[in-house]
Order: C-alpha cells, then sequence, then structure tokens
C-alpha cells in the first residue's frame, strides 16, 4: 500500500492547521477569506465516489461541521463546499466561508484579484481558532 502524500501545489498554496479522523485541515494562503481545505489522507484518491462508504460520511462529517462552525465563528454569511481538481487531482474539498462583506462577493473566490498572503500573527491567529473548532469535532454516530 502506497503512503499517503500532499500534492506539491496543495503543499505551496496552503499552511498545515491540523489534522481530524480522516482530514489533513489546510488554510489556504489567502487572508481575504476563511478558506480551509481539507485533504483525505488516503494514498490515490482523486474522487469522493473513490473513498469507502465510511470515508465519505467522515469527509462530509468532517466538512459541514468545521464549515458551521468558522461560519458562525467569523460571522459569515454563506458556507461554500467543492470538489474541483481540474488543477490538483489530488481528492480535496474547499471549505470557504463567505461574507457579503469579502472582496469577491458574490463572485467565486477563483482567481478573483491577488492573493494576501497570511502573516505570522494573522496565521497563528486563524490556525489557533481552527484548531479549537476542530477540538470539539464529535465522532461520527456509526463511524
Amino acid at each position: 500500500m502506497s503512503e499517503f502524500r500532499l500534492h506539491p501545489r496543495l503543499e505551496g498554496d496552503t499552511h498545515a492547521l491540523t489534522d481530524l479522523a480522516l482530514c489533513q485541515v489546510r488554510l489556504m494562503d489567502d487572508a481575504r477569506f476563511a478558506w480551509l481545505i481539507l485533504v483525505p489522507r488516503r494514498p490515490g484518491a482523486r474522487e469522493v465516489f473513490e473513498l469507502s462508504p465510511g470515508d465519505q460520511a467522515q469527509l462530509w462529517h468532517e466538512a459541514t461541521w468545521l464549515g458551521r462552525e468558522l461560519k458562525q465563528a467569523v460571522n459569515g454569511d454563506k458556507l461554500n463546499l467543492a470538489t474541483l481538481g481540474n488543477q490538483v487531482t489530488q481528492l480535496h474539498l474547499h471549505v470557504i466561508v463567505r461574507s457579503e462583506r469579502d472582496a469577491a462577493w458574490p463572485a467565486p473566490v477563483w482567481g478573483f484579484g491577488d492573493p494576501e498572503p497570511y502573516d505570522g500573527k494573522r496565521l497563528e491567529s486563524m490556525r489557533e481558532r481552527v484548531c479549537k473548532l476542530a477540538e470539539r469535532l464529535p465522532r461520527l454516530v456509526g463511524g
């Protein structure tokens, strides 16, 4: 069995925050948006349907729970969840909290303007916030 390796593009565009039961949680390096990337630690996974039914349920559980909690924490207006994979084929799920006050609203965040990389203080603040939320993630019933 091969070992899990993060795609170089995800490595370069994001910051590692924490690990959940299934996913590595990463922060997109664009401080304009509360934008997480969840990467299931399953070698070779490119599509959600390639995951076992249990892993599919766990992925959805982690994404929706963490997304809801982050939306509340940052006072967002809308939660966007997406698996695109057109440029990075490794399975990853975008968890993006949108706000009517954000730079791209209501357009998609992809390709909008120039990213604003996190500085050290803002990165640590977001890491602390997301890690505290992740610590409260309830166990998946039946999982």
